[in-house]
C-alpha cells in the first residue's frame, strides 16, 4: 500500500482526525507515538488508551526502564502498516477507537508520591470510559494501576506473565519494590488468587499466596495451546488484567531487562499463548520491565512492542462486530 501523499506535511500523530484506521507512513521519521495513533489528551470517544510510565525507582538489581515505554512506542512503528497476524482479519487500530495518551507526570525526587498520583492518572481515563494499556516501566507500576481498576471492578483475575512471581512477603504497604507488590495486591484484596494464574515462572517462592502457577518447564513440555486453555479454564469470564514482564521471555529473546534469568519462554510460545486466550474478559493491561540500555540491537523493544499490540487485540476482541 502506498505511503501517505509525500506533498502534504503528514504526521498522523498529530493531523489525524479519525483515530481509527491503520497508518502508512516512513517508520524512520515522524513522531513515535505508539503504532501512530494520535497524542491525545482528549478522551471523548475513545475505547482504549496507551499510557506510558517512565519509572524505575523499584527496581532490585538493574535500573533503565524508564526508558521503555519510548523505545516500546519507537519500536511499535515497525507493525504499524499492517493488521496484527492470527486474529482472523479483526484489527483493533480500525474497529477501536486507540489513542496515545502520553506518559505519566511525575516528581522522580518525590517517590513517596508516585504510587496514588499513578492511580488517579489510570483512574482519569477509565472515568472516561476508555480501557488502558500501559507500558512501563518496572513492575512495581501494575500495583497502583490495580488499586484504579479494583476501585471500578472489584477484585480482578490477574493473567501474571513473568519469571518471578512478585509475591515475596512485605507488610509494609508504603515500600515501593517491584518483587512485592502482588503479595500486597492479594493482601488488600485486589486481585482473586484463586481466578488468577502466573506463567513462566522460574525463580524459588514457596509462597504462592494462593495464585495458580504454571511454570516454564510446564509451559515447555504441555505447549503454549495447552497452557491457554488451562489460562482461559482458571480465569473464566471474570473481568482479567494481564500483566506481561518482559523478562517472562528467555533472555535470548529479550536480553534487555533488569533481571534476565535463564530457561524461559520463548517469543513463539508468547504469541501463541496471548493470540489464544482470546475471549477472556480483558479490562486492561500492561507490559513492564524492558530496559533499552541493556539491549543495542532493539529486540526486547521490539518483543514489548508486540506483546503491548497483542493486549489491544485481547481487548478488543469481545467487542468486535460479530
Amino acid at each position: 500500500m502506498a505511503l501517505e501523499d509525500a506533498s502534504k506535511e503528514v504526521d498522523n500523530a498529530f493531523t489525524r482526525k479519525d483515530i481509527r484506521g491503520s497508518s502508512f507512513e516512513n517508520t524512520f521519521g515522524g513522531a513515535t507515538s505508539f503504532m501512530r495513533r494520535k497524542y491525545t489528551k482528549d478522551l471523548t470517544g475513545v475505547d482504549l488508551a496507551i499510557t506510558g510510565v517512565p519509572f524505575d525507582q523499584a527496581v532490585t538489581n538493574r535500573p533503565g526502564t524508564r526508558l521503555g515505554p519510548r523505545a516500546i512506542r519507537e519500536a511499535s512503528t515497525l507493525q504499524a502498516f499492517d493488521p496484527p497476524y492470527g486474529w482472523d482479519g479483526y484489527d483493533p487500530f480500525v474497529e477501536l477507537a486507540i489513542a496515545d495518551y502520553g506518559d505519566l507526570a511525575f516528581d522522580y525526587a518525590h517517590v513517596a508520591q508516585f504510587p496514588d498520583r499513578l492511580t488517579a492518572h489510570i483512574g482519569t481515563i477509565l472515568d472516561a470510559g476508555a480501557g488502558t494499556v500501559t507500558l512501563g516501566g518496572d513492575h512495581y507500576i501494575s500495583f497502583p494501576i490495580l488499586r484504579a481498576y479494583a476501585e471500578r471492578f472489584g477484585p480482578l483475575s490477574l493473567i501474571h506473565f513473568d519469571a518471578h512471581s512478585d509475591t515475596w512477603a512485605d507488610d509494609d504497604m508504603t515500600r515501593i519494590d517491584h518483587g512485592t507488590m502482588f503479595y500486597k495486591a492479594v493482601k488488600l484484596g485486589l486481585i482473586d488468587p484463586a481466578r488468577s494464574v502466573q506463567i513462566g515462572i522460574r525463580t524459588e517462592n514457596p509462597d504462592t499466596m494462593g495464585v495458580n502457577i504454571i511454570d516454564a518447564r510446564r509451559v515447555h513440555e504441555q505447549g503454549a495451546a495447552e497452557t491457554a486453555r488451562q489460562i482461559r479454564e482458571i480465569v473464566g469470564d471474570h473481568p482479567a488484567y494481564v500483566t506481561f514482564d518482559i523478562d517472562a521471555l528467555d533472555p535470548a529473546f529479550a536480553p534487555g531487562t533488569g533481571t534476565p534469568v535463564w530457561g524461559g519462554l520463548t517469543s513463539a510460545q508468547a504469541a501463541i499463548m496471548l493470540r489464544d486466550i482470546a475471549g477472556i474478559n480483558m479490562v486492561g493491561g500492561d507490559v513492564v520491565e524492558v530496559s533499552p540500555p541493556f539491549d543495542t540491537t532493539g529486540a526486547t523493544a521490539i518483543a514489548g512492542a508486540h506483546v503491548a499490540v497483542e493486549l489491544c487485540c485481547l481487548y478488543g476482541w469481545n467487542k468486535r462486530d460479530k
